[in-house]
């Protein structure tokens, strides 16, 4: 856990608890302007640390750690730490701008994985060969490469051994990388697990919507059905009595003109 962001929330947390306790213990109970801070003091103590304690515990819970664990992990961090700034200083004296990229690189790999094992002390584990073996190796091979080069520059053996020292130290740059992909090997097999997850649902998804028949609605017919019940027609001819069909039963009526007729025979 960063000592300052645990030193922050330590004072944050101590700092109103030491003023209540002084302002309690001088007005409310009348103490002494000196005891009343030493109440304050002792108070303000008290919650830094034990609040210090308990981010720690819970810092150790997340990462699934013992404080013996955290202890020896810590220790080789800190030594880990003084190397890589001693490895810093080395590589960016080589004169030798060719292989400028590649020290970019080691540096920068070399970084990544201290930065990684401190957020999450517990993958110290999977890059202890990087910790307790390539490091120093590469610390040793730049360390002496800087000294070298320094010293007698046109004679054929020393430049022999600086341009075996340059391979060599390419060979580690690719070890080193190799190193912080073991750290990260579980959570590539991870979001490969992830991947091939969400394309079986896909698939799953695109199948059943295969099997699936599409419902069509069809457009309405122009014609007009015929509504339940009984049914009603009129049929009507110009030369034959107007028809009404009523269900079953039909009736005749007689055309207007017909009843006309028939009223002037009978006047």
């Amino acid at each position: 856990m960063n000592p300052f962001i645990r030193f922050f929330i330590g004072t944050f947390a101590a700092t109103p608890i030491a003023v209540s306790v002084w302002l309690t213990s001088f007005f409310a109970l009348d103490y002494s302007i000196l005891v009343s801070s030493a109440f304050s003091v002792s108070s303000g103590l008290l919650t830094y640390f034990f609040s210090s304690f308990m981010m720690k515990q819970r810092f150790l819970r997340k990462h699934q750690l013992t404080r013996k664990e955290y202890k020896y992990i810590k220790n080789n961090l800190d030594e880990a730490k003084r190397k890589l700034n001693r490895l810093n200083r080395a590589v960016f004296s080589i004169r030798h701008i060719p292989s400028l990229k590649q020290r970019v690189d080691l540096i920068r790999t070399t970084k990544k994985i201290y930065k990684l094992t401190k957020q999450q002390p517990k993958r110290f584990y999977k890059a202890e060969r990087f910790y307790f073996s390539h490091l120093d190796s590469v610390l040793e091979l730049s360390e002496k490469y800087v000294f070298l080069s320094r010293q007698l520059k046109q004679h054929r053996e020393v430049e022999q051994s600086l341009r075996d020292t340059r391979r060599t130290l390419e060979e580690l740059t690719r070890t080193v990388e190799k190193d912080l992909y073991t750290m990260l090997s579980d959570d590539i097999e991870n979001l490969n697990f992830e991947i091939d997850v969400a394309k079986h649902s896909i698939k799953r998804v695109a199948d059943h919507r295969k099997t699936v028949p599409v419902n069509v609605e069809k457009a309405p017919d122009s014609s007009i059905h015929a509504l339940p019940g009984p049914r009603h027609s009129i049929r009507t001819h110009k030369d034959t009595n107007l028809e009404i069909n009523i269900g079953e039963h039909v009736i005749h009526r007689p055309r207007e003109s017909d009843a006309l007729d028939e009223s002037r025979r009978l006047n």
